[in-house]
């Protein structure tokens, strides 16, 4: 499909679509005239196309520096009058959440709606966290969808329900619906053309300090009128069409979102008379459909991802109406408290009770783990000709000359290619914890122990958030060194811009923001800009960096080798007269365009990007430039 079609597309017309690529369509049907977001999988592929579509689709969209300023950037649209969309990874909520909290109780007047995409069994990702229970803390309705259709209309209806009541609405999508396939039946699409210059309306904030300004006095009241329009919406719960009783039985199944596909396939799979709940306005808790469910059936099972919140709801409303009957869900070992579920774990917990599989079929996961073992393993490894190597190998080889033994340096790490820096023959992450966290962790170590510290964090995070912690660094007399990687994108996520290069978020020009001038700015007194394909400069500066008294940043520039346009170099070639089998560029070096093949050094001439840094590294001679 032609992803303009998305913009383009009539009502009634069908698409087969990713679950990203149906938000996209929900936002554009919508009206949606600002949208912002930082990358972060499973949610990327939605701001990847709304960059490409932004001027198609009348919208303005923006590459935030972080997801909270992503979700001021929609906040602020939203109290304007204007429709707003924001989205991110589970993660990425944590860093939302001061502001994403208040929004709750100072509302919207356009809608608002904030798209999070959850990651069972971690995926890429450092937790499994259930945006479910941010839900709850903030007091903002939650949609759940279990296909792409439903991301799509949920989308849609999470507009409207957020004007309705002036509030914020969450659609939480998961792994497996944001990277799911099916059909998508268009529909009509709200105007939001522009009447001035840009390709996106303008709207109006009209001043009113007591619903926008949360000091205390305006907060008190402004919590009573978040519960009481959430006590509405609650009882919109129990008629609404996304709760439905899909079957009848004595024996029920509350579920929802992905976990619902799960079920439905068990079900259909043995012929299991069991009746169904699907949820899909599943915050507020849709409690008088859920007690209606119940008084018919003598006993339920509670499917869902991740975390046991229905099932511990269902049990408050068991409570509240008198109703007594088996509850089996992830509470009574009845499913597992954690991970992506598939129909196997489905089914098993079904079993546990119902005990219907005498004859037992191939299993997903059997038919899973055959795939996997015809699979050859293969570490995760940074590219060839990944500048991030080098510095890597370069900051060992200063510590080794330094002669400070390994256990006296700590490695911190953060999120982004170079946390491959864990695996050997690096050994280059032995602490992370989130986003920007390395320079922040660089503190506390510096602090609490006698052993040098070199943070590496990359170009996008650090400006996501790390210069709150460097400047802390620089503040408290800190010592320590920061790597910051540049290299010319944010590359985990799929190679979006950020404020270091010269092209916004909707591939305009825009100002670069010089990362070396914010670091000294700061008042580092050791700033050092260098080219990490220098082996030699690399290791003299992470020598006189670490020998340095203070924080000392090291800017390693060099693009990204999947950038669009990279231009590659001749790859090398061996001279195996003059190679005498030391196996240095494989063992310390450890490019994956290098092996050993027939007790030969081999260069892999498809992979190879000529960087030239094994040349350096041989000590023979033995490597050469490739003509």
């Amino acid at each position: 499909m032609n992803l303009k079609e998305l913009v383009t597309g009539e009502p009634g017309e069908k698409q087969f679509l990713l679950g990203n690529e149906a938000a996209v369509r929900g936002v554009i049907e919508a009206g949606v005239s600002v949208a912002a977001h930082y990358p972060g999988t499973p949610s990327s592929e939605i701001g990847n196309i709304l960059s490409f579509l932004a001027k198609d689709a009348n919208l303005y969209f923006e590459f935030s520096t972080n997801e909270k300023v992503a979700m001021e950037v929609a906040a602020t649209a939203a109290v304007s009058g204007l429709r707003s969309f924001t989205f991110m990874k589970h993660v990425g909520l944590n860093v939302a959440s001061d502001s994403f909290m208040t929004t709750a109780y100072s509302g919207v007047k356009g809608g608002m709606v904030i798209l999070v995409a959850d990651d069972p069994s971690m995926f890429s990702s450092q937790n499994e966290q259930d945006t479910r229970n941010y839900a709850r803390l903030a007091n903002l309705p939650l949609l759940e969808p279990s296909n792409c259709q439903e991301v799509k209309d949920m989308v849609c209806y999470g507009f409207d329900l957020s004007e309705q009541f002036s509030l914020p609405v969450i659609v939480r999508t998961t792994t497996r619906i944001s990277h799911m396939r099916g059909i998508v039946e268009f529909g009509e699409k709200l105007d939001n053309s522009s009447k001035g210059e840009e390709h996106w309306k303008k709207g109006n904030f009209v001043k009113n300090p007591k619903q926008y300004v949360p000091v205390p006095v305006n907060s008190i009241r402004m919590h009573v009128e978040l519960c009481d329009k959430m006590g509405k919406i609650k009882e919109i719960s129990t008629s609404s069409n996304l709760n439905e009783i899909k079957s009848t039985g004595k024996k029920g199944v509350i579920t929802s979102g992905s976990a619902y596909n799960y079920v439905s396939d068990v079900i259909k799979a043995h012929d299991l008379d069991l009746a169904i709940l699907k949820l899909g306005l599943t915050y507020p808790f849709p409690s008088d459909k859920v007690s209606e469910f119940l008084n018919e059936i003598d006993e339920v099972f509670v499917v869902e991802e991740v975390d046991s919140i229905m099932e511990k709801e269902i049990l408050t409303v068991m409570g509240q109406k008198g109703i007594i009957l088996p509850v089996h869900g992830k509470l009574d070992g009845t499913f597992p408290e954690y991970h992506e579920f598939n129909p196997d774990i489905v089914k098993n917990g079904f079993n546990k009770v119902l005990n219907f599989t005498e004859i037992e079929e191939v299993s997903y996961s059997e038919n899973l783990n055959k795939l996997i073992e015809s699979i050859p393993n293969r570490a995760p490894v940074l590219c060839s000709g990944c500048p991030h190597r080098f510095m890597f190998y370069g900051a060992n080889k200063a510590v080794e000359e330094l002669n400070i033994p390994i256990e006296d340096v700590v490695f911190a790490s953060d999120i982004g290619c170079y946390t491959l820096g864990i695996n050997p023959p690096y050994n280059a992450a032995d602490y992370l914890l989130s986003m920007g966290s390395s320079i922040g962790d660089g503190c506390g170590f510096s602090k609490a122990t006698n052993q040098k510290v070199i943070s590496f964090i990359g170009d996008s995070t650090f400006f996501h958030s790390g210069l709150s912690p460097l400047i802390n660094g620089v503040h408290n007399k800190d010592d320590f060194v920061v790597t910051i990687l540049d290299n010319r994108i944010t590359a985990m996520t799929g190679g979006q811009p950020n404020p270091g290069i010269p092209v916004d978020g909707m591939g305009d020009e825009a100002p670069e923001v010089s990362i070396r001038k914010l670091a000294v700015a700061t008042g580092c007194s050791f700033v050092r800009v260098i080219n990490p394909l220098n082996i030699e400069q690399v290791i003299k500066t992470y020598k006189e960096a670490i020998e340095h008294d203070g924080v000392a940043v090291i800017i390693s520039k060099s693009p990204c080798t999947l950038i669009k346009g990279f231009n590659k170099k001749p790859p090398v070639i061996i001279e195996e007269s003059k190679c005498n089998k030391c196996n240095k560029c494989v063992n310390e070096l450890a490019c994956p365009a290098i092996s050993i093949k027939d007790n030969k050094i081999n260069i892999n001439k498809a992979m190879c990007t000529g960087c030239s840094v094994c040349i350096q590294v041989c000590q023979y001679d033995a490597i050469k430039p490739g003509e």
